[in-house]
């Protein structure tokens, strides 16, 4: 079943395929970004009747060496079936596009990725047919991010750490330098990675734990239940609710006041008035893009 957490787990190497520098590393390769990178389909189904899907398929074009794919898989428990699906997997790109195949798991939890990492055996006997061996990488080989400054230099690889640790001992002191690290993103960049975060952590306790760490107003993953979309979209239906401008105004208003009370910022009668009488719309959507940033409920007066 694909869950939120899956999605984000592959998806983040088709938008930033610099997380994948310690694969590269390993296997000693140029870094990912001075490759040409491309998203290839990820369907491998057959005319009939079964449906194969890869997670994310990315074509590598190296400066240096030969071009391979790179299919990745995210696992987040053992599968009896897996290691016949990934053969197929490998052989079939390896057929359809003519180049080598890398086998990319990520997983979360240490045993699922010492399983994943096979090795996936296809014999008779003492014969051997055909071997599967996946690169994994999982909590013992993606290093915790332990320096702040790190996760400006790298949100991607940042980010990508805390969700293959999110099951470890250590995931609150993680998230909590993750939080402390985003405060020098621009808005759009806070708003981005606090979500990928957030729904990366789905299904462990450790995303209850960014939900009061986030600062984060709309969303760039709708429908996905985040802390913030919730704030923004019960205010926007209270607004459609009330049908005209001045319904709209308060649902914005009341969006605004509890983006403020999840982030524990005081708010003065003079500033709770302000906001709540408030009929500018224009005005009310730049209050609701600062709110998740500001460090007082009075900056959201100041200048933009």
């Amino acid at each position: 079943m694909v869950t939120s957490t899956h999605e984000a787990s592959h998806r983040i190497f088709q938008d930033h395929p610099e997380v994948l520098a310690p694969v590269f590393q390993a296997l000693g390769l140029p870094p990912p970004a001075k490759a040409e990178v491309t998203v290839v389909t990820p369907d491998t189904t057959e005319i009939k009747p079964l449906e194969r899907r890869v997670d994310s398929v990315l074509k590598f074009e190296l400066s240096e060496g030969e071009s391979f794919l790179l299919a990745i898989e995210a696992q987040t428990k053992k599968a009896p079936d897996k290691g016949v699906n990934w053969a197929y997997y490998v052989a079939y790109l390896h057929a359809k596009f003519g180049l080598p195949v890398l086998l990319l798991a990520v997983c979360r939890k240490r045993s699922t990725a010492t399983w994943a990492a096979g090795p996936f055996e296809c014999r008779v006997s003492t014969w051997q047919s055909q071997v599967t061996r996946p690169f994994v990488l999982g909590p013992d080989t993606v290093a915790e991010i332990t320096d702040e400054s790190e996760v400006a230099r790298q949100p991607a690889l940042a980010t990508f750490s805390a969700i293959v640790h999110s099951e470890s001992a250590g995931i609150d002191a993680i998230l909590n330098l993750l939080a402390r690290g985003m405060r020098s993103f621009d808005l759009p960049t806070v708003k981005y990675w606090s979500e990928m975060l957030e729904i990366g952590l789905d299904g462990t306790p450790a995303r209850e734990t960014w939900r009061e760490l986030e600062k984060m107003v709309v969303t760039y993953f709708p429908g996905r239940g985040t802390v913030f979309e919730e704030a923004y979209l019960e205010g926007q239906a209270e607004g459609e609710v009330k049908g005209e401008a001045k319904g709209q105004a308060k649902g914005q208003a009341k969006g605004i006041l509890r983006i403020l009370d999840l982030r524990n910022l005081p708010v003065s009668d003079d500033a709770r008035e302000r906001i709540t009488t408030c009929t500018d719309l224009d005005r009310l959507d730049d209050w609701l893009d600062r709110a998740g940033t500001v460090e007082r409920a009075e900056d959201l007066f100041g200048e933009g």
